[in-house]
This record gives structure tokens, sequence and C-alpha cells, in this order.
């Protein structure tokens, strides 16, 4: 018995040590494969939250691979891609680590991938799919593997279709697997037609996604995908105490941070808002110093989109400036070319002009002096050119004005062009309500009243139909509210109030939304609604130190009307 015993020993042994051993030689399918690899710099000790993900691969590198994904959870994409390269270092059989590299470079509801990285996507799948693995793991390589193939012929949108439809079939036949869910609700949410304002995917990934979290409270995929699907004015009641969550959940992670702040922004709740991502930009610029970058990294700037956006609604102009000097002094960017980058540093000038009606300041911005490839974004270029269109209309420079309406027009058919989906129908469609709005205004100046009008509001019917991509916090000025700038001015103050009262359920607590809608009041004799927004008004900026005019205004009125 004993000689029994020793056998089985000696046996249990070997095997331990060739499987240990078997970690140490290098995959050579890799050698020609750009993989970020390196320490993981993560700017903190904090924790990104609790990930458990069953995976046939060696016991020593669980750890890292529920790392990853914690990572990719919080879309750390570029740390998430080392942490999995890690994982493949130590077990070059993991084909799941494979598969996370993959995942990390698709970064569903961000940017699509590049050609360069699908190419890579498919180097690493083509390995994956020659190693031994298990039949879940087969699944998920699957899954991901029909976003990846005929890329060339098959734009990003059809592909996460069929990437949805593999991720359900997952989910269906695997309920005890909470990644699956968790993955499978991203898949909706990411593949939402953005024209459909019952928000059918959003709705049912939300679903899905809180019964799981009364089951896995610190889990940063499940609090960070519900905001997600309820970033909506329609559902972001129902995402208001996930979003109070995802900040602790993740304190390492300077994007869940920021994350809370697209249901704050949805609901008006701006102090909550500056408060997280004044946290996100510093973790941010913190995680860029570890790195030893030589750039601003896009989650600061996002951030600061954000921050800025919440500072104007508090009639904050100090701190918006402060933001928008640091700003325009940005030289570099990492990534390089990246559109969130991008459309911030454009949106970020031009909100802060047209939130003031400096008609004149916007009409003389520029873009960013940033080396950038500005061919590749005539969405985010448009920003510009609208603003510029609005501020010469205003000023009476019809002819300038006309001039940054046609670029606005060139820029429409060079999205219409596009060969992506997504960029001919939702971005093109943006730029759309703009050359509507910028239209409208024009024909304004010109006199041509009922042409201005007719113009302004297929430009507000139109943005009601579309939702607003995560990217931003809210147009650069809605159309709702310019609809009722322009009744305003046309002397129809009932029309006008309605039209801000509108824009308003959409854009709750907008500083001029308040203010448009007190002043339409005022001028349609209901004092009701006046004292009510004008009270709205000075709450909503009590805190601020703001200094503008039209505080004081409310304060007049409100004085008034006591003394009465």
């Amino acid at each position: 018995m004993k000689s029994l015993k020793l056998i089985v020993l000696v046996f249990w042994l070997l095997l331990f040590f060739n499987c240990k051993n078997k970690t140490t030689k290098p995959n050579p399918a890799l050698a020609s494969i750009d993989l970020k690899r390196g320490e993981l710099l993560l700017c903190s000790t904090e924790p990104f939250g609790d990930v458990s993900f069953s995976i046939d691969c060696n016991y020593e590198v669980r750890e890292t691979f529920d790392l990853a994904i914690s990572l990719l959870h919080s879309f750390e994409y570029a740390e998430a891609e080392k942490a999995f390269v890690k994982v493949i270092d130590m077990d070059p059989e993991c084909a799941m680590a494979y598969w996370g590299v993959t995942m990390s470079i698709y970064h569903d509801l961000w940017a699509p991938p590049s050609e360069t990285e699908l190419k890579k996507g498919l180097q690493l799948l083509k390995i994956a799919e020659s190693l031994p693995k298990t039949e879940k793991a087969q699944l998920y390589i699957d899954a991901i593997g029909a976003f990846y193939a005929d890329w060339e012929n098959l734009d990003h949108n059809a592909r996460e279709l069929l990437y949805t439809k593999k991720m359900e079939n997952i989910y269906l036949s695997n309920k005890d697997d909470a990644e699956a869910t968790v993955f499978y609700a991203l898949a909706l949410t990411s593949s939402a037609d953005p024209n459909d304002k019952t928000y059918k995917n959003q709705k049912k990934a939300g679903a899905l996604l809180e019964n799981l979290f009364k089951e896995k409270p610190n889990h940063p995929g499940i609090a960070h995908y519900i905001i997600h699907s309820y970033d909506y004015p329609e559902l972001a009641q129902m995402g208001l105490n996930t979003a109070r969550r995802y900040a602790e959940i993740a304190p390492a992670s300077a994007h869940a941070q920021h994350m809370p702040s697209h249901i704050f922004t949805r609901l008006g709740l701006w102090n909550e808002s500056i408060n997280t991502n004044i946290n996100s930009a510093s973790s941010a610029i913190c995680y860029a110093e570890s790195v030893n970058l030589e750039a601003r990294w896009t989650q600061e700037i996002h951030a600061v989109d954000y921050l800025v956006y919440a500072y104007l609604q508090m009639g904050d102009n100090k701190n918006a400036l402060e933001q928008l000097n640091e700003m325009q002094a940005v030289k570099t960017v990492f990534p390089k070319d990246d559109f969130a980058s991008a459309y911030a540093l454009t949106a970020i000038p031009v909100r802060v002009a047209l939130e003031n009606k400096n008609w004149k300041e916007v009409a003389n911005l520029e873009l960013p002096k940033i080396d950038f490839t500005w061919g590749k974004f005539s969405w985010e270029k448009a920003l510009l050119h609208f603003g510029k269109s609005l501020g010469y209309s205003h000023i009476g420079n019809i002819a300038s004005a006309e001039q940054e309406l046609q670029i606005l027009r060139d820029l429409h058919q060079s999205l219409l062009d596009s060969k992506d989906n997504f960029t001919k129908t939702y971005k093109a469609n943006q730029v759309q309500i703009q050359i509507y709005a910028a239209q409208g205004w024009i024909n304004l100046a010109k006199g041509n009243k009922e042409d201005a009008l007719a113009s302004m509001k297929l430009a507000a019917k139109m943005e009601s139909e579309t939702s607003k991509h995560p990217v931003t916090p809210s147009e650069v000025i809605p159309a709702d509210e310019l609809l009722g700038d322009m009744l305003l001015s046309l002397n129809k103050p009932k029309e006008a109030l309605d039209a801000y009262e509108v824009n308003l359920k959409g854009h709750p607590n907008r500083f001029n939304g308040i203010y448009g809608a007190a002043i339409a009041a005022k001028q349609s004799g209901n004092n009701e609604k006046t004292k009510l927004y004008f009270e709205q008004l000075i709450e909503l900026t009590k805190n601020s130190k703001s200094d503008r005019p039209e505080i004081n205004e409310a304060k007049q009125f409100i004085a008034e009307q006591q003394s009465i």
C-alpha cells in the first residue's frame, strides 16, 4: 500500500511539474504580433472590483486573468491587454487569454477597432483556434470570431449584430455563467439601433444586469453596463443608484470615476457630475504620469468635456474657462487620432462660447492645434463649423455663415460616402440636424421668418428622434433650445415656452433652458411660471458663485414679486 501511495504521489508531482514547465515555452506564432507587454501600471493599490471567470487554464494565471477581465469591464483597454498577454506568457495554451486580447481591441461602445487591430485580432483568434479548449471557451472564441471575420466586406454594425447573436446563444445555454450575461448585455446595448426610441435592447440589457447585480454587488462590468444601458433621459433615473455605486466598486479606474456622470448629466445633477469628473481627470493624469506619456490621455480629456458642461449649467464660467484654457494648451494626445479626444477638444470651446452667447467668439474659433489626421473626423469637425455658422448669423455676417453651412454640407456628404453604416447613418444624421439649424438662423438673418422657423423645427424634430452618443454630455446646443430662442426673437413667447419645456424634459437643469423658459413665461404674462423658473435658476446656481447676469435678473424679479 505504501508503494502504491508513493507511485501515485510521484505521478502527480511529475504531472504538476510538467504543467508548470509547459508555461515557460513561448508560442512562436506570437513573434509577428504587436502585443502590449510590461508591468501593469495601475497608479493605485485600490481594487478594480470583484470578478471570477472560470477558465480551463493553469491555476497560477487565474488571478491575473480575473484582473484582466476587471480592467476590460472598466474600459482600461491598454492595461487589460497587457494583463491578458501576461497570462499568455505564463500559459501559452490558455486559449481564453487570446480571446481576452481580442476583446481588449474590440472595445464595445467605444471607437471601432482600426484595420491594424482587426488584422491583429484575426491572428490571435487563429492561434486560439489551434489550442485545446473546453466547449465553453470555444463558444466565446466563436462569438468574437464572428465580429472579426469578413471585416473587409461587412461594416462594424453588421459584425456587432453577429457577435450579439452569438453571445445570446452563450447566455441562453450558460445561465449559470455570470460573465456570459454581462457580455451579452453589453453587446445588446452596443448593437442597439440609435434611432430606436423604445430602447428595447437597452431595457433588456438593464433588466438582465440588475438581476445579476443583486448577486454580485461588487462586479465592475455589471455596474458599468447598467449605466450605459440607461444613459438616456427617459431611462436615467433607473441607473442612478448604480451610478453612485460604480466609482466605489472600481476606485482605481479613471473611467469608473467618470461613468457615473453619464447618469448625473441626464438628470441634471451637476454637483455630483463635477465631483466624479474631477476624480476621473485626476486619476487619468496619474496614469499618464505613471506610463510616462508625453501626452494627455484621452480619458482625462473625455472627463473634462463632461466637467466643463456641468460647470456651464451651474453658470460657473470661472471654472469652465480654467478647464477650457487647460485643454487649449494641449498639444499631444494619447492615443493619437482618438475620436473621443477629437470630439471633446473641438466641442469644449464651442460649448463655452455658445452657452454664453458669445457669437463673435464662436465665429472666430479654429480647430484645436493638435497633430491629428483631421480628415478622419468629419463629425467632430462639424461641431466647429456649426458653431461658427450660428455665430456669423447672429452677428449679421450672412456670407460667412453660408460658407460655414457649405462646409457642413460637404462634411455631411463625406459621412454619407462612408462604408461604415453607423457613420453614414447616425453621424451623418447628427450633422444634418446642424445643417437644418444653421440654415434656419441664416434664413432668420435674411428676414425669411417662415423658412427660418420651418428649418429650425425640422432640426428639433430630427434631434428628438435620435439618441446622443456616449462620447458627449450633450449636443453643443440642443435644437429645442435653439427653437425656443428663435421663437422668442419672433415674438412668439408662448410657443417659445413650449419649446423650452420640451427641451428641459430631455435636458433637465440646463442653465439656458431654465432662463429661456423664465423669459418666455414673463413675455407671455405668466408670472407663476416666470417665478417658478427664476427660482429654479437661483437654486441651481446658489453654490457656483456665478457672475452670469441672468442670475441677477432672476433675483431682481423675485424681489419685485415679494414686494408686491
